[in-house]
């Protein structure tokens, strides 16, 4: 008899987590630092699955999930924001923005 085991289902989310808070920080502002409390969520999923913990797993995999939507909603955000301040200023106005941030 074949046997399903829950903590295969359930997932981690670090990958989406890390590259939508770099996505997010680089292309919008500071705040896409929020995608850092995916991280945190997405790494606590697999320390409570190795502790038998399998609800405390699933609650943190669905706080990461919700998280990475957050990071990944600011990382869409500030490049369409990117691209209208690029299309109404042009690429001389905004290579000047980007040398007034470094």
């Amino acid at each position: 008899m074949n046997t399903i085991n829950p903590t295969s289902s359930i997932p981690n989310h670090l990958a989406w987590s890390i590259i939508a808070t770099v996505l997010a920080t680089c292309l919008c502002c500071p705040l896409g630092l929020v995608g850092i409390v995916a991280i945190v969520f997405s790494s606590k999923v697999n320390s409570l699955l190795a502790q038998g913990d399998i609800e405390g797993a699933r609650r943190a995999s669905n706080n990461a999930k919700i998280w990475c939507w957050v990071a990944t909603g600011l990382a869409i955000l500030g490049l369409i924001i990117n691209a209208i301040y690029f299309a109404t200023v042009g690429s001389a106005g905004y290579m000047e923005m980007l040398q007034q941030y470094q």
